[in-house]
């Protein structure tokens, strides 16, 4: 057995020289002194940006039917969570608060792995991160079009994606406290029109729709990419780690609450519009919803649903777009990339990662929505491949290691757990197009080669880096 010393456990300040009497500090004891002056996320903001990473409610989710019918739609939406959630849940749980840091997912992998690959992690997730986000302009115009139709395309619909990718990147410049308020506002704004259209449906509700199946009229390829897509990045909350307030308890504490809240999202509004309506599979895509509110309780449903749908999008940028920029900064902090994106603003704040991920969401919004959702899955899935390696090899190489959430599992019920979402990531994969599949691997060829160059730069000083004291210190893999 290794010794337990030898995971990271010194503050960034502190790794800077170990003969100046630095002090060494357990796991999860403190966060960086340089995060102490900012505002602290709580439970239950923290619930709501777990809910905007993962799910925002059902806007998205009517591809599955137009893809598979009700019946596997409602079957997916109530039994996968359990197949990919929750592991995907726990999993985060334990290494967020085992490493209460910004960075997340690319310290787990880097103490498991070493830095190469923690640097791989962090580009691929990165990458499907700002991928993500270019959807959500997309999704925000794809329901407002229905009443505006010259945001159908051509130059409109350019600018205003522009203009709101601007206002949003602005909101979260603004700092993570403002962003979790919003987060709760907006989320309890965009799900409370579908417990009302439930309410307007009942008498209309025809429990025989939801048995509808069709085996042999099934796109597989789009049902498990809308599946996929709308129940993963639980991870992605773990970038914002350090900036949470007692993460040993809160982070698992919120993680669960916003598994309810994404689960009753997604299965009540499908319950709801399957049931309601008699089935048409080729009118379930984006913004459908919008139509099934106005069937049912008339033009202020449908005003109220494209409302909640525009500002739920809202919501889902807010909270990507903050894990994307803390990621790069808890990156920086441990010189995988150049220093200039560990500094914070006057409203502490990655602005250099804010806006490097704003511009990626700019060059990329001119994709459909079907080519970004799986762009970004194909990406996703190599990131979470690493996360599963590092969770097991951590609990094998370091089981007596400070861990103040952890899986009541074993070694081998660790490998179990993972089993399943890692087989459902091999199905994703394996449905994928050959111009996703073509696009994504040249994606992480570059990943591949930025990291030696990165190193280059270092050596050569065209960049100032922050120092770490010492790699075998930071990463167990190098011992």
């Amino acid at each position: 057995m290794k010794q337990r010393n030898l995971l990271p456990r010194q503050t960034p300040a502190e790794m800077v020289d170990r003969s100046g009497g630095a002090e060494y500090v357990e796991l999860g004891e403190r966060s960086s002194p340089k995060l102490v002056k900012y505002q602290k996320v709580s439970v239950i903001p923290l619930v709501f940006l777990i809910f905007y990473e993962v799910s925002g409610g059902p806007f998205g989710i009517e591809d599955s039917v137009k893809a598979a019918g009700p019946l596997l739609s409602l079957l997916g939406f109530l039994l996968v969570p359990f197949v990919w959630s929750v592991p995907e849940a726990l999993i985060t749980a334990e290494l967020g608060t085992m490493f209460p840091e910004n960075g997340g997912y690319v310290v787990w992998v880097s103490s498991a792995l070493g830095p190469y690959w923690g640097f791989q992690q962090g580009w691929m997730k990165w990458l499907s991160g700002v991928i993500d986000n270019a959807l959500y302009p997309v999704l925000f115009l794809d329901y407002l079009k229905l009443d505006i139709p010259e945001l159908e395309g051509g130059l409109p619909r350019t600018i205003t994606v522009l203009a709101l990718t601007i206002v949003l990147t602005y909101m979260s410049y603004r700092g993570l406290t403002i962003v979790g308020w919003v987060a709760i506002f907006l989320g309890v704004f965009s799900l409370v029109p579908f417990i009302f259209m439930g309410f307007v449906a009942i008498p209309r509700l025809n429990p025989s729709r939801w048995l509808l199946m069709d085996l042999d009229h099934v796109n597989w390829s789009l049902f498990l990419n809308t599946l996929f897509w709308n129940l993963n990045y639980w991870d992605s909350i773990s970038t914002l780690a350090g900036e949470v307030e007692n993460p040993s308890k809160t982070l698992p504490k919120s993680l669960f609450y916003a598994l309810l809240l994404v689960i009753f999202g997604y299965f009540f509004p499908l319950l709801v519009g399957t049931g309601a309506v008699p089935l048409d599979r080729e009118l379930w895509t984006d913004g459908y919803f919008s139509d099934i509110a106005k069937m049912l309780g008339g033009v202020w449903l449908l005003t109220w649903v494209q409302a909640a749908a525009a500002l739920s999008n809202m919501g889902m940028f807010l909270a990507e777009m903050s894990s994307d920029s803390f990621q790069l900064e808890g990156m920086a902090i441990r010189g995988m990339l150049p220093e200039l994106f560990a500094k914070r603003s006057r409203y502490g704040t990655p602005l250099v990662g804010i806006l490097l991920s704003a511009s990626g969401v700019i060059l990329l919004s001119w994709m459909s929505f079907q080519e970004i959702v799986a762009a970004e899955n194909f990406l996703y899935c190599f990131g979470m491949i690493m996360e599963f390696i590092a969770f097991v090899k951590l609990r094998i190489d370091y089981p007596a290691e400070s861990r103040p959430y952890k899986i009541p599992v074993g070694t081998i019920g660790s490998i179990i757990m993972c089993i399943p979402p890692t087989l459902m990531i091999l199905v994703v994969l394996a449905f994928a197009s050959f111009k996703v599949m073509v696009i994504s691997m040249v994606a992480v060829i570059i990943g591949l080669v930025l990291e030696p160059c990165l190193r280059y730069s270092e050596r050569k000083r065209w960049f100032k880096y922050s120092i770490i004291a010492d790699n075998r210190e930071y990463y167990p893999a190098y011992q």
